[in-house]
């Protein structure tokens, strides 16, 4: 009786480690997936945002702006570190041959921000070559207006961008990164808004 219990038991442990092995693996995004697109594309817009609040910080003496911009540099660099960990873990490359905001077109069922009929590869609230020159040679009170309407625009379109992503995944780490960004800067949006009428 013993040696039949131990010998069921046996069996049981086997198959229950041949179905573990046998199991799927869990499935990760594709390389052409919106999880991907926005990972990549939300790294991208991130790090131009760090880029501004540098700038900014060596530009101006104004405490606020200083602490907002170093808040603002240290809260995305902290998700664009994130993004890049999926994309690692997933096994993708951190670039894709794909436009920038693919994965927002028309053909999955939603239109993308930028749409305008035609093609485009421009990411929606990214400061121009010329908007970031501009922003580097201001000092003082123009630094600090010039930044802070261009962070309203790139918050706007990161909210989207989060907004979009939300309604195109299951993922549940890309779902609560895109409900922080979207909550966090939508918060933002009003504070840099105030900040901005009193320039």
């Amino acid at each position: 009786m013993v040696l039949a219990t131990v010998i069921v038991l046996i069996l049981g442990a086997a198959g229950w480690a041949l179905g573990r092995l046998t199991a799927p693996v869990t499935s990760f995004p594709s390389a052409a997936s919106p999880e991907a697109g926005f990972a990549r594309d939300m790294q991208v817009h991130h790090l131009q945002a760090v880029e501004m609040s540098f700038l900014v910080r060596d530009r101006t003496e104004d405490p606020e702006i200083r602490q907002l911009a170093y808040d603002i540099a240290r809260t995305q660099q902290h998700q664009a570190g994130q993004m890049y960990g999926w994309l690692s873990i997933w096994g993708l490359p951190q670039a894709s041959p794909e436009p920038a905001m693919a994965w927002m077109d028309e053909d999955a069922g939603h239109s993308s921000p930028h749409d305008t009929g035609q093609q485009s590869t421009a990411m929606p609230g990214m400061a121009t070559a010329a908007q970031l020159e501009a922003l580097t040679d201001a000092e003082g009170s123009e630094a600090e207006q010039l930044y802070l309407e261009l962070m309203i625009s790139h918050h706007q379109a990161g909210t989207t961008m989060a907004q979009a992503v939300l309604d195109r995944t299951d993922n549940e780490a890309v779902r609560a990164l895109a409900q922080s960004i979207a909550t966090s800067q939508q918060t933002e949006i009003r504070y840099l808004e105030q900040l901005l009428r009193t320039r």
